[in-house]
């Protein structure tokens, strides 16, 4: 019988009414404990199939292909299977990586446990009975978050949420479209969508953070029985200036590089819809006395195209210089094309990393940010 399910042996009468007592060795009081991811794909693991990108589409491509296997160098060939990576939730989009962020994060506890989803809105969030949807067949997360509060003793639910609700990820691909269409930038349009969006998002994320603490009280948690926090998103872009190939190597961004973009696009994307996002993100999360964890430098020196990071050449990939995004990717040769722009291993294992120092921090706002030069184990904190 599951822990879940166990109830004290004794059943006190009142009023021809039985009523249940709470297992003792359940939720905040069970021996076993956990530490819990709720999101979107940023903190799903969406990407962690890749250790850097390299343009051999062949074999196990230079080594950062993680789900390939059974590869025979006499025919130059592998197997290929992403549930190694992401498991059964390959099947529904969902891209629970094994080495997302809530995965990488050395806290010392018994489970680590992903209820992230690609694609999920903040609607995903909020438990069923609060108008919360369900999403690629699996019940809203906090839905799921009750399940693991009351079996498990969770000491921290980490929450990224909120770039769905604004449309990023179409963004993007707008700003691609119109650099293959040669139609020139296209961030403000884009900007005022989602300017236009904010507030909705920012609702969505109150009543997200309203709902997960409603779930951990029902559960039996007192505020000093588990951490909280809100961790933002990282720009995949670096700015126009930083990027390796120059505006007119048209060729080199797309065929070589993966990142399609004007300069003034790769600009508002790093410069200004990242912190726009974040900043908002960070302003609810102080009105709800949340923790907030600043990410958006964690990646610096490692987005894709950046002219500090490489491609993986026949000698294999190596954290300290690689990309730790995926590239811009069709989806016809490498991997999936969801993947796209997303954290890699590496950058996963970054903010896993962040994830990490941020639990041993018992109260303020904290940036992560990396070490140039160094590997994706050499995060560091400032307060902000």
């Amino acid at each position: 019988m599951k822990r879940a399910s166990l109830v004290v042996a004794c059943l006190v009468l009142l009023g021809g009414l039985v009523v249940l007592a709470p297992a003792a060795n359940a939720g905040p009081g069970s021996s076993q404990t956990a530490i819990v991811a709720l999101g979107d794909s940023f903190i799903s693991g969406e990407g962690g199939r890749w250790s850097g990108n390299a343009i051999n589409p062949f074999y196990n491509r230079n080594g950062t292909d993680r789900a390939a296997y059974n590869c025979q160098w006499w025919t130059y060939s592998c197997d290929y299977d992403a549930h190694r990576v992401y498991g059964a939730s390959y099947d529904n989009g969902c891209h629970r990586s094994d080495v997302a962020t809530i995965k990488s994060a050395g806290v010392a506890v018994n489970q680590r446990i992903n209820l992230a989803c690609s694609g999920a809105k903040t609607n995903n969030i909020w438990r069923a009975s609060q108008g919360g949807q369900v999403y690629k067949g699996e019940a809203p997360q906090a839905d799921q978050l009750a399940s693991v509060a009351a079996t498990y003793n969770v000491k921290l639910v980490v929450l990224t949420i909120t770039a769905n609700d604004l449309g990023f990820a179409d963004h993007v691909i707008n700003c691609t479209v119109a650099w293959f269409a040669g139609s020139g930038p296209c961030w403000p349009a884009e900007q005022a969508s989602m300017n236009a969006a904010m507030p909705a998002a920012q609702n969505g994320l109150r009543k997200a953070i309203d709902e997960i603490r409603a779930v951990m009280t029902g559960a039996g948690y007192s505020a000093a029985q588990w951490k909280f926090v809100i961790a933002g998103y990282s720009s995949p872009i670096p700015r126009g200036a930083d990027i390796r190939y120059q505006p007119e190597d048209n060729s080199d961004r797309w065929n070589s590089g993966g990142c399609p973009f004007y300069d003034a696009d790769a600009n508002w994307a790093k410069s200004t819809a990242t912190p726009f996002i974040v900043d908002g993100m960070r302003s609810v999360a102080t009105e709800k006395g949340v923790q907030f964890l600043d990410v958006r430098d964690a990646l610096n020196l490692h987005e894709v195209c950046h002219r500090s990071a490489s491609l993986v050449g026949s000698g294999g990939p190596n954290s300290t210089w690689a990309e730790w995004v995926r590239w811009v990717n069709t989806g016809c040769c490498q991997g999936d094309a969801q993947e796209s722009l997303h954290p890699n291993a590496y950058g996963e294992r970054a903010i896993g990393k962040c994830v990490e120092l941020m639990y041993a921090k018992t109260s303020g706002n904290w940036t992560c940010r990396n070490t140039p030069g160094g590997s994706y184990s050499q995060m560091s904190l400032v307060a902000i």
